[in-house]
């Protein structure tokens, strides 16, 4: 029995003290250095919004006096809110417009909702596409943060009118929406001030 024993121990051991199937090293070891051969350069992670040199210009004016600024991080966040809003305006959700919009822009969107509704008319919309966000400019005016962002979307709505009648439209939009905050405010949430038609 001691035998049988230690050779069942010793049978586990081959197996438990190998490395079986892919380690968590396996996908950082470097490959092997051929001799004569220059090393390949090490890969640098990729943001999902690349900075390219006209982004960086756009935001040099903001950075240059809040210099937490990213510029990367900031189209991300505008294009998930760019998103959020469309949608929220077609379906007329109040709740999700007001934390992002600002008064001035939020009491415009409350009104087309207003008329649409009076009309018995529903909307609902979807994106194509993801939509391309490009910043154009970011700059300080006193303590706020100004950041105008250039949006191109094809988008495809559904409407349906009070008699319950349904059109669906496909259309491509171009608009410059501005977004601001306060510099230096506990709270870091930009908000969208103002929209603009723009050409693609």
């Amino acid at each position: 029995m001691a035998a049988i024993a230690a050779f069942v121990l010793f049978q586990l051991y081959n197996v438990l003290g190998k490395k079986v199937g892919r380690q968590p090293e396996d996908g950082v070891k470097k490959p092997p250095r051929i001799p004569g051969v220059p090393a390949a350069p090490e890969p640098e992670p990729r943001p999902d919004t690349p900075v390219d040199a006209a982004t960086a210009a756009a935001a040099a004016g903001l950075k240059a006096r809040d210099p937490s600024f990213d510029p990367t991080r900031f189209l991300d966040g505008a294009r998930q809110a760019y998103e959020t809003i469309v949608r929220a305006y077609a379906s007329g959700d109040r709740e999700a417009l007001r934390p992002l919009l600002a008064p001035g822009v939020m009491a415009s969107f409350e009104s087309g909702i207003a008329t649409r509704e009076a009309r018995g008319e529903q909307d609902s919309v979807e994106f194509v596409h993801p939509p391309r966000a490009d910043l154009e400019t970011a700059t300080a005016e006193g303590d706020r943060a100004l950041a105008k962002v250039l949006f191109l979307a094809e988008l495809r709505s559904k409407a349906t009118s009070g008699s319950g009648e349904e059109t669906v439209d496909e259309r491509r939009t171009a608009e410059l929406w501005t977004f601001e905050r306060s510099i230096g405010a506990n709270d870091p949430n930009w908000v969208l001030s103002r929209v603009e038609a723009a050409s693609a």
